[in-house]
């Protein structure tokens, strides 16, 4: 059974957290949530966050950028590695069995069922302009909902997060890394 202590603390991941929710993620943090998301019909952008500068800080200022796109998924949900361990491990195991754990990751369902994964080997070849242009040509091709998920003037407020993982203190004392 998986631990749930949160490695990080939860309020040095907030920023994190508030970026996504900024576009208009929800989150997810059980695993019952996870199947609840992902059992709905149409798209869904499952975005796992991470505290890594080197991925998460190229990733998601990429989700956001893309979520600007005039096509985007119809459900935009994320859940942290390291913070709610049970949902993450579930998420892993049923919805992207047959690929390594990877954090941060960027998976987009249809109907429940995987169209396509960007993982933290993908993520760490790429800014973030070349994940929001990947992002939306994939979406233009499958994605249901009108974009931008929010207004080009709250875009543009936004603030991105680029922290390294090895600043932030984890709960058990080790010295965090990405």
């Amino acid at each position: 059974m998986v631990q749930d202590t949160p490695t990080y603390d939860p309020n040095a991941v907030k920023p994190m957290r508030e970026e996504l929710n900024a576009v208009g993620f929800r989150d997810v943090v059980t695993p019952d949530e996870v199947d609840a998301a992902l059992a709905k019909s149409g798209t869904t952008l499952v975005v796992l966050n991470s505290v890594c500068g080197c991925s998460a800080g190229s990733a998601r200022p990429g989700v956001c950028a893309a979520l600007q796109s005039e096509k985007i998924p119809g459900q935009l949900v994320t859940l942290f590695a390291g913070q709610e361990k049970t949902a993450v491990a579930h998420f892993r195991e049923k919805y992207l069995a047959g690929h390594a754990p990877s954090s941060p990751n960027i998976a987009l369902f249809k109907d429940g069922g995987l169209v396509a994964l960007m993982e933290r080997s993908h993520i760490q070849r790429m800014d973030a302009e070349t994940i929001a242009e990947s992002l939306g040509e994939i979406f233009g091709k499958v994605c249901e909902a009108e974009g931008p998920s929010i207004s080009p003037e709250a875009y543009d407020k936004l603030e991105h997060v680029i922290s390294c993982g090895s600043k932030i203190a984890r709960h058990d004392g080790k010295p965090g890394s990405c």
